[in-house]
Formats: C-alpha cells, structure tokens, sequence
C-alpha cells in the first residue's frame, strides 16, 4: 500500500520535517501492539470503550505520529459532544509543544470553527496543555458529555493528566481536526472511524 501524503496536520514545524526526512520510520506492526490496548485514562471516561480505528499520519511517507480513537457503546454519535470519545497520539518525532498548539489553532480556524476571540482563548489553553514530545510519547484527548459536570476535554501526556479545557465548541473544534468531513487527513479520518461503519461527524 502506498504511504499515504496527509500534510500540515497538528504541529509539523519545517524542523520536523527535515527531522523526518533523516531519519527512518518506525514499522508500521509496532504501532499496531501499540494501540492494542485501551489506556487507563479513556478506560476511566468511557463505559466499554471500544477501539473505533487507528492509522498513521506521515508526511512525505515519513512517520509522523499513529492515531487511535476509543468510542463507548454508542459509538461517535451523530455530532461531536454527543458521547464520550478519546483520541490518542503517539508520535514519532520531536516536536515542540508550543507548534502543535500553533498548528491546532490554524487548523480549527481553516474549517470554521470557532470566533477569532474564542480561538485566541484555545491557543492560550492549548500552548499551556501541549507539552515537547519526542519519539514514543503519547498525548491523548478524552471527552467527557455534559452530565452532572460540564462537557470537558482531559489531555494525558503519558498517561499522566496535564489539564483539561471545558466546553463542547472546543471539543468540537480540536477533534473536528481529525473527525470532521472536512479534516485536511480525509485517509486518516476513514481509518479512525474504520469500525464505526459509515458513521460521519457533522463539521
């Protein structure tokens, strides 16, 4: 299968990318034990969480990080916010947290999300959230719906909580980056939602 060329996705500084050009990728069956599991903290969140998809994200063909959704029984439901869901990254090269931040608000702001005074407020909560990653590490997001507390996202960095950012429009918009029809990785969407059937997220 022909590495797949989704560009520009979260946090790809041009460091990164001659980083990536000089060194090799990781094989694609390590991945896969990787994402076996379910983690602790979308296990806590998420009543039997179930893997919904994974896929890798690369750049030129170079691995840049491997993608896996967990979704609970009813799966993604018809609108992000709707179910608890939870996104992990585990990347494969270093990268800076203040990029990924960055690289994320460009992309809510490319697909419409959000005001400019609301985005500048997520910027501000995700340079605080995202920490430096490097090979191996892991950032995962886990949604919670509103319930007898508000809607939230939790960020994990190696399973360790960092914070969390409340607020369905911003649940919506970071993971809208990954889920939404119009997501700039439309082959890394379809992997992520590969056994949720035809199930689509409204933007």
């Amino acid at each position: 299968m022909p590495a797949r060329t989704d560009t520009n996705l979260h946090g790809l500084s041009r460091r990164a990318v001659l980083l990536a050009l000089t060194a090799s990728a990781l094989p694609r069956h390590a991945w896969a034990q990787a994402s076996a599991g379910v983690p602790s903290e979308a296990s806590a969140a998420i009543s039997q969480a179930r893997l919904a998809g994974s896929g890798d994200f690369r750049y030129f063909g170079f691995l840049v990080y491997h993608a896996t959704l967990w979704v609970g029984p009813q799966g993604l439901g018809a609108e992000l916010g709707d179910t608890p869901f939870a996104l992990q990254l585990r990347y494969a090269r270093s990268l800076k947290g203040a990029d990924i931040a960055s690289r994320s608000e460009e992309e809510m702001r490319k697909l419409g999300e959000g005001t400019p005074q609301q985005r500048a407020a997520w910027l501000q909560a995700m340079q605080r959230l995202f920490p430096d990653v490097t090979d191996g590490d892991t950032l995962t997001g886990v949604f919670t719906p509103a319930g007898a507390l508000p809607a939230q996202t939790r960020f994990y960095f190696n399973g360790a909580l960092r914070g969390a950012e409340n607020g369905v429009a911003f649940a919506r918009a970071f993971f809208s980056i990954w889920l939404s029809p119009q997501t700039p990785a439309p082959g890394l969407r379809r992997d992520l939602l590969a056994n949720l059937g035809e199930q689509s997220t409204r933007p």
